[in-house]
């Protein structure tokens, strides 16, 4: 991936945030087919492991090798930001259209595990995380459906982790811009409804602010 140096996001926390709020990732592989993607969602577990599950009929766990490199892309937020979205006076018809956006690769080995026990785990603390960020105390469990029925649900499913070798991550999201044009942005973004683009810009400007 092509990141400019102004771009490169080495923050470990944004990182990792943008990993847990879109965890839907497209993962990559080459096999003797040709080049394989799947979109599926991943959590990842400490530092070192990304976690998920695919359909038993998928046939990505047979075209792939034991310990086979694979990248998972997880993308976050993006906007298209016109040329109008700047401040007029300042911009005198030198600036153009862009697109913001924010993206994460993952680079890895895969590993898949047809046992009952790693089917179960993968389900569980794929579904734990992912619930709880949405419910909260509220959160759906799996202990709620009765036992029978998820063990029937895991025979369909196929676990795999991929252990993280190498994490390349870019933030697009104004940082060649003065602070007054990328404000008038944000404005610009909130008043489409680009909240999630806008609140992202917000936050890298005040962390900028605080420098």
């Amino acid at each position: 991936m092509y990141i400019p140096e102004d771009f490169n996001e080495v923050r470990t926390e944004e990182i990792e945030r943008i990993i847990r709020e879109f965890p839907l990732a497209c993962v990559v592989a080459n096999t003797p087919e040709g080049l394989i993607a799947a979109h599926l969602p991943l959590i990842i577990k400490g530092d070192d492991y990304l976690i998920g599950h695919i359909a038993k009929n998928n046939n990505m766990s047979s075209l792939i090798e034991r310990d086979q490199e694979v990248m998972c892309i997880f993308r976050g937020d993006d906007a298209y930001v016109s040329a109008k979205d700047y401040p007029q006076k300042e911009a005198k018809n030198k600036k153009v259209p862009t697109w913001n956006y924010q993206v994460v690769h993952v680079y890895g080995t895969i590993r898949f595990y047809n046992d009952k026990r790693s089917r179960l785990a993968a389900t569980g603390f794929l579904t734990k995380q992912i619930e709880r960020d949405l419910h909260g105390e509220e959160a759906w469990r799996m202990a709620d459906a009765p036992l029978d029925y998820i063990m029937d649900q895991i025979e369909e499913i196929t676990a795999f982790d991929v252990t993280i070798t190498k994490v390349l991550a870019k933030s697009k999201i104004g940082q060649n811009d003065s602070k007054e044009e990328t404000a008038t942005v944000i404005e610009n973004l909130e008043k489409r409804d680009e909240a999630g683009m806008a609140q992202t810009m917000r936050k890298w400007l005040g962390d900028v602010g605080k420098a």
